[in-house]
């Protein structure tokens, strides 16, 4: 008699809620949207070229959605050239040379290492939500894992998070 009392109780409850708030409890989307990995060909998709699909870039392997900067970085923008690719040395360099369009960091001076790191922390991670991370942060050319990668290291990473 206890478990059909409690079941005409919850019964009673659910009734007394309106049905966009039931529906509200039942189907809420997740509060922040998983990270993925992105291959340069996926990443590439992401380039602000058509017109309502986001617009990617990543900088240091980790790629943010800089959509809400459109006026920048979508079609025919000024920094359009960094957008649907891994543009660390371009940022570095303050270039869009398609020569630095590349996560290659080998020969930047010390100067342009700081510089990218104040742009990759106070501007990008600012401003911008991380989606992702490129293949390459965590894959060697060869698929084999890197040896180097560190999940703790990884901007908002949490390890309560993980479990």
């Amino acid at each position: 008699m206890a478990g059909g009392a409690a079941r005409v109780l919850l019964a009673a409850l659910l009734g007394a809620l309106p049905a966009a708030a039931e529906r509200e409890l039942r189907f809420r989307p997740p509060a922040e949207a998983p990270v993925r990995l992105f291959t340069e060909p996926e990443l590439a998709r992401y380039d602000g070229q058509q017109e309502g699909q986001p617009i990617y870039l990543a900088v240091k392997g980790v790629v943010f959605d800089v959509t809400s900067g459109k006026e920048f970085y979508g079609k025919g923008a000024p920094y359009n050239a960094l957008v649907g690719k891994d543009s660390t040395r371009g940022v570095a360099k303050m270039s869009l040379d398609p020569a630095d369009l590349t996560h290659d960091i080998t020969g930047l001076t010390e100067e342009e290492l700081k510089s990218l790191d104040d742009i990759f922390n106070n501007v990008y991670k600012a401003k911008y939500p991380i989606v992702g991370y490129t293949s390459r942060r965590i894959l060697n050319e060869d698929g084999s894992p890197n040896l180097d990668f560190k999940p703790e290291d990884q901007p908002h990473f949490n390890i309560k998070d993980e479990f």
